[in-house]
């Protein structure tokens, strides 16, 4: 089960909507897009999507700025739809177009030709595109993320259960949220 919510900054404090990101989200930028528009003026939009208890994202729009992400485990996330919008060839330090590990070179079972299976210690994970490109386990992205508005780095790299509230909570946005859940 996902979940999926922009918050906008506003004057105000944040306002929270929920939103379906497969009917209207296909890449990062769409995602930009998205939250630009429920932006007022070039105030601060985060997108938040979790995957129950195996992942989190948050995506950070401040204007025109590139998004800054975050995601709590690339290999989970890679895993699903809302994932492969925020695993980004940048963000997983690969070149644009990289396809990965030689899929040919490789045996059926994953190992490359004469190697065994337990010296492998590279885990090669189903990414975006399902390529097979090579997906760390573990986080991603920018994990300062949130620090100027009271996410520390090291309060982000600890958060798993319940990862969305505890960020609304420390942003002072749990009421909105919960409105949208």
């Amino acid at each position: 089960m996902y979940f999926a919510a922009l918050l906008a900054r506003t004057e105000d404090g944040w306002e929270a909507s929920d939103t379906e990101l497969l009917d209207n989200v296909e890449t990062l930028s769409d995602l930009a897009d998205l939250a630009r528009e429920a932006a007022a003026e070039d105030d601060t939009v985060l997108v938040l999507i979790e995957q129950e208890d195996a992942w989190f994202g948050v995506v950070r729009i401040d204007g025109e700025d590139d998004p800054r992400i975050y995601v709590s485990d690339a290999a989970a996330a890679a895993r699903s739809s809302y994932g492969e919008i925020l695993l980004t060839d940048e963000l997983l330090g690969r070149e644009p177009g990289d396809d990965g590990p030689d899929l040919d070179a490789l045996d059926l079972d994953g190992t490359e030709d004469g190697e065994d299976e337990d010296e492998d210690d590279e885990d090669v994970t189903a990414g975006a595109g399902g390529s097979g490109e090579a997906v760390p386990h573990g986080p991603v992205g920018d994990a300062q993320v949130l620090d100027d508005l009271g996410v520390s780095e090291k309060e982000l790299k600890a958060l798993s259960e319940d990862a969305l509230t505890e960020i609304a909570e420390s942003l002072g946005a749990s009421e909105v949220l919960e409105t949208v859940r």
